[in-house]
Parts: structure tokens; sequence; C-alpha cells
């Protein structure tokens, strides 16, 4: 008992720690992604669950190995908040180019426009363009206004067309409209490559499926014969 004790202690002094820093910097998170259990509570957890089935002093070095490679793993990971928010907002990409680019084509100003395609879209590409329309009215440079759609697939380019494109509107409608159909092109590939993969590794499982039964129907009453008549 003393030695789990013991081993909770170190396990857990260096989480309390780590989590309180978590909760202070979590003050400056974004809205949504609060609430997400911490990996070195978890890790913590898994360390003295090993460090309690060892059971001897040499337990304490290996749960404390073993709590921080789960913390690290866990931490590396993403969360399925955020890449649902992520891929929700690559799928809405493609009309968000285009409908930015119908409002430059329209004359409407660049942070107008944006705002306009925020309040159209909605989700978490419509907020994203929404921080970016407030940073463009508040006269931060492009490329900081345009960093709030950094981490969603395919909107390096859109960031790279508006930063190259701002001075001029109908060059960036262009660039806009360009893109929105590279897009759409590229996630058509995506998805017939994501198709024939499918097909290719339904392979294994019709396999392993076939092979049993073909020896057992195909082979194995050969060899009876064939053995029954050797021997």
């Amino acid at each position: 008992m003393i030695f789990l004790i013991a081993a909770g202690l170190v396990l857990l002094v260096p989480a309390v720690r780590w989590g309180s820093a978590r909760r202070r910097l979590g003050r400056l998170r974004p809205p949504g992604s609060a609430g997400r259990h911490s990996p070195v509570l978890f890790g913590a957890a898994a360390g003295i669950a090993v460090a309690g089935l060892i059971g001897a002093w040499w337990g304490l070095p290996v749960g404390l190995a073993v709590g921080v490679g789960a913390a690290r793993f866990l931490g590396s990971q993403e969360p399925p908040d955020r890449r649902r928010e992520r891929l929700a907002a690559a799928a809405d990409l493609p009309l968000g180019a285009d409908l930015l680019a119908a409002a430059l084509r329209a004359g409407a100003p660049l942070d107008r426009a944006a705002d306009a395609v925020a309040e159209a879209l909605g989700g978490p590409l419509g907020e994203r363009l929404r921080r970016t329309a407030r940073s463009l009215r508040l006269g931060a440079e492009p490329a900081e206004a345009w960093q709030h759609l950094a981490g969603v697939d395919g909107a390096d380019r859109l960031v790279a067309a508006a930063v190259r494109s701002s001075a001029s509107g109908g060059a960036l409608a262009r660039a806009f409209g360009r893109l929105a159909d590279d897009l759409r092109a590229d996630r058509a590939v995506a998805v017939e490559a994501a198709a024939q993969r499918a097909g290719v590794l339904i392979v294994l499982p019709l396999g392993l499926c076939f092979l049993p039964a073909f020896l057992l129907a195909g082979l194995v009453p050969v060899l009876i014969a064939v053995l029954g008549q050797v021997l």
C-alpha cells in the first residue's frame, strides 16, 4: 500500500502541475476547444496502474516510463471534435471560395465579402472567415488576417492567393474562382482513389473467407482419396 501511494504521488505531482498550467492556458483557447480530458491525467493513471500491477520497487520507473509514453502518445493524437471541425471546414472550402469570388465580382470590399460568406456558410469555416473579416476591418495585414484559415486542407492556396492579390479585387475573384475549381477536382480525384483503395482492401477479407473453403472443399477430399489409395 505504501508503495502504491508513493507511485501515485510521483506520477500525479507532475500531472497536477501540468494540469494547472493547462487550465490557465485554457482561458486563451478558442470556443469549443475546452472540455477535453488531459492526456497527462490518462498517462498518470496508466503509469499508476502498471506500477500497481508490478508491485515491486522496479515498478515505479516502469510505471513512470509508461505514463510519460502514454501521455505523449495521447497528446499527439488529434481530438475527435477538432478533426470533425477540420473536415467540415475543408468540405465547405470550395463553396466558400466560389461565394468569395462572386461577392468580389459584385464589387464588395474584401472584409465585407468575407463577412457575408461567413454568414451564409456558418459552421467551422464560417467562424474562421468571420474572424478573418474582423481582422481585415481592424487593419491587419492580409497574411495575418487570413491565417485564421490555417489548418484547413486546401486553405493554404486560398491564403496565398489572398495575400498575392489583396490589392486587386478582380484578380482575387479570378484566383478564388480557379481555386474552387481546383479544390473540386482534387476532391474528385481523392474520392476516386479512396474507392479504388477500398476495392483493393476488400480482397483481403474475401480471400480469408474463400481460401479455407477452397482448401476444405477442393484439396482435402483429393488428398484423402489419394492417401486412401496409397495406404
